[in-house]
This record gives structure tokens, sequence and C-alpha cells, in this order.
């Protein structure tokens, strides 16, 4: 009786229609940043802390620290390990398609994030509090599903404060929305290894668990300024079966499917990278960092890349042709096949006998970097253009998988090359220049693709001032 008591204002609040609230459900007509983006951007930053943090001590975690509840070492091998995360990273980037549809058809974008983020707190309390390999697997299945299913919630949410009035600035909010993302990796990733370290992995969770309930806080404080787009499942139904819409799709699923080559070779800078730093000289300005600090510099180049490419880079190539999204994201694909070279001369390098410097590292973060801006971001703001004003949510949803796709063909790659025997099949420079290959051939192949695509831009409606 006193649960049904507790629970009775969550139940009420979940069976509310979305017009038995006083929220705006239209953007403001305002030329200038609508209101509640403040919000947006902080939540995003603390959850992106609690989320790369978590991730950044993983790979280290499982083969250097990991251990049964009763006090014994419980390590994995780099194979296996990788295969974990990669498998993790996956689940985090399809539960956004399952989120998408219940933000679409039942509960709303500003529900749904509140209540997945407080499944997405339980998932952190679960890491910090038991870091077996039970526990390990149990967190990260609540995070995924918290993490992944508020994901295309939020950047959509983000897009739907825009009407007519202000679009030319959609792609400023993105910029700061994931200049907001990688600040909060940026100091997650130099935090949370230092508290592995000299804290333990209890800590190390248990920080960033306390970051995603500030990113709750801060999103739920802003849910009189924002836009809320309610759910309605007969629209949804009618635009998702569209016959245009419908082709656009096509077109949109063989674009993410170059995406998901980008993030099979980005997403091994959580994994595979942080292995190799371990085999070199770590000193950086006459001081040793740890290997999995060092994934703080993907975020720290973001810092500086989103505004030199938003005011430097796309204006003067701009002089020369026009920077299409899909003219950017091509630019970008063959980045990153020059960014996975460097770690396979690193291999070669360290199959000599020597030890390079981590400077090496550095310099294939700032390809892959390069790289990510030119991908990811153009990835989110073109999603949402193309998708119909009912489906943001499910098209993010989409976009998202393409993570996903990458990541289990990391995963199921990592798993074949692991003989009965303990040897492995695909090693040192070769694993590299594999995926090296592959992606040359997926950027090649994206070229004919981006020509033909055929797309519609959809913005939402907007109530005036």
């Amino acid at each position: 009786m006193r649960l049904k008591v507790i629970l009775r204002p969550v139940t009420d609040w979940l069976q509310q229609g979305p017009m038995s609230t006083p929220y705006r459900t239209a953007p403001l007509a305002t030329p200038g940043l609508p209101p509640g983006i403040s919000n947006i951007v902080v939540n995003e930053f603390a959850e992106r802390f609690s989320f790369y943090g978590m991730k950044a001590i993983l790979m280290l975690y499982m083969t250097k620290q990991l251990a049964t509840r009763s006090g014994e070492p419980d390590l994995m091998t780099t194979e296996q390990a990788s295969a974990w995360i990669h498998t993790f990273n996956a689940a985090v980037y399809l539960t956004p398609l399952i989120g998408a549809l219940i933000a679409d058809l039942f509960w709303g974008k500003y529900k749904t994030i509140i209540l997945l983020s407080l499944l997405y707190c339980v998932g952190h309390g679960v890491l910090a509090v038991d870091a077996s390999r039970e526990g390990l697997m149990w967190g990260l299945a609540l995070i995924a599903a918290g993490a992944g299913g508020i994901k295309p919630c939020v950047s959509s949410h983000l897009g739907d404060q825009f009407g007519a009035s202000n679009s030319h600035l959609l792609q400023r909010a993105y910029n700061w929305f994931y200049f907001s993302i990688n600040l909060g990796s940026f100091f997650s990733m130099i935090i949370t290894p230092w508290l592995r370290v000299n804290y333990g992995p209890h800590w190390a969770f248990g920080v960033p668990g306390i970051l995603m309930g500030v990113a709750t806080l801060a999103f739920w404080m802003g849910r009189y300024k924002f836009a809320h787009v309610p759910p309605q499942r007969e629209l949804f139904l009618k635009e998702l079966l569209d016959p245009t819409f419908l082709r656009s799709l096509v077109g949109l699923a063989v674009v993410y499917c170059f995406i998901a080559l980008f993030w099979a070779l980005f997403d091994q800078t959580q994994s595979r990278w942080v292995e190799q730093a371990t085999r070199m000289n770590c000193k950086m300005f006459g001081f040793d960092v740890q290997p999995d600090m060092l994934q703080s510099v993907n975020a720290l180049l973001i810092l500086v890349f989103i505004p030199l490419f938003s005011y430097v880079v796309y204006p003067f190539a701009n002089r020369f042709f026009e920077t299409t999204p899909l003219r950017r994201i091509a630019i970008g694909l063959f980045i990153a096949c020059t960014s996975f070279v460097i770690p396979a001369w690193v291999e070669q390098w360290l199959a000599a006998g020597e030890k390079p410097s981590i400077w090496w590292q550095v310099l294939a973060y700032a390809l892959i970097t390069a790289a990510e801006i030119m991908i990811s971001i153009t990835g989110l703001e073109f999603s949402y253009s193309q998708a119909p004003k009912r489906l943001k949510s499910f098209v993010m949803g989409l976009y998202f998988c393409s993570v996903t796709l990458g990541n289990v063909f990391v995963a199921v790659v990592n798993t074949m090359i692991q003989s009965e025997d303990g040897t492995v099949t695909l090693s040192g420079a070769g694993y590299y220049w594999f995926f090296v290959k592959c992606m040359t051939v997926g950027a090649i192949l994206f070229l004919p693709v981006m020509r033909m695509y055929k797309g519609q831009t959809y913005l939402q409606d907007q109530h005036t001032a």
C-alpha cells in the first residue's frame, strides 16, 4: 500500500495526455536561440561526463583490475575485453531505436528522457557498488538501456526548439551541443583514470554516477522553457508509411552503413588504442600519463576543432565548393583511413623492440577527431533535417544504429580471431591494416552514393512570440 502511495505521482504523470500540462508544444518564433538550450547543454555536459568517464577506464579495469566478489583476480584478455566493450557500445547505440519509438508513440521526448535517465543512474550505482564481472554486466546493461534510450530524444529535442525564424542557428546549436559533450568527456577522461589508480574502481565508477544525477536535475529544471512536441501515433504512422519518406529512408540507410565503418574505427580508441598505449613511451612534457587518460586528447581537440571548422575551415572551403553535409561526410571518411595508418606503423615499431613516443597517438587522435567533426556532428544535423516532423527521434535512432553496426563488426572480428588454443590469427600491425583497407574501400564506394542521394528537409512549426 505504501509503495502505491510513493509511486502514485509517477503513474499519474505517465497517464497524463500531452495537452494536460502547461508546457508549450511548439517552438517560439524568435530570431535568436530559443529558451532552454542552456539546460540541454548542461545536461549533455554532465551526462557525457558520466558516460565517457565510466567507459574510459573499462579496458584497463577489465584487463588489470577485474576481480570476483571475494577478491580473486578475474582478468580478461585484450581480445575478450575488446569484445565486451564493443558489444556494450553496440547495445548503447541500438537501444536509441527503442527509446525513439517510446518517445514518438507514447511518452514524448521529455518524459522518455527523464524516466530513462533515472534507470541510467541506477546502472552507475550498480557499477559503483559491485565492480565484479557480474556487477559489470548488469551495470553496463542498465547504462546501455538508459544512455541509449535517451540519446535520440535529447538530440532531436534540441532540434525541436527551433522553427523557421531561427533555423539558421540550428547548426550552431548542434555545434555547442557537441562542444558540451566533449567538454564533459575531456574532464571525465582525466579524472576517472586518476580515481581508478588512486582510489579504486568504486570511486571511479561512483563519481560518474553522481554526474548523471546532476544531468537529470539540469534537464528537469528546464521543463517550462522547452517546447514539448507531443507524440501523435496516427501522424507518426502516416509519416512513417509515406512513400516519399520511405524512399528517403532507403537512401539514409545506405548513408548510415558507410558511417558505420567510421564508428568501427573510432570506437577502437577506447579499446585497442588504450592497450597499445600501455606499450608506448607515455611521457608528455616530462610527465608520465596513464594510458587511459590519453582518450581525453580527442575531447580536447574537439573543443579546438569545432570553432576552427565552423569559422575557418568550412567558410574557406565554401569559396571553392559548397560543403554540403554529404561532402563533409565523404571527406571525413578518407581522413579516418589515414588515422589508422599511424597505429599500424606504431605496431610495426613495437614489433622491432622499439618503444615509440605516445605523441604518435596524439597525431592519430588529431586525424580521427577531424574525421569525427566532419562525420558525427554533420550526421546529427543531417539526420534531424531529413526526418519528418513526427519521426525526428525515430530517424535519430536509426542514425545511432550506425554506431551499433560498426561496433558489432569490431566485436565479431575480435571474437573470430581468437583460436581455441589461445592464439590470435590477426594481431599486431596486420590488425590495424585490415581496418585501414576496409575504410578505404568504404570511402571510395561512398562517392557515387553521395551523388545519387535525394532527400527532403523538414523543420518543426512554430508559435508566434
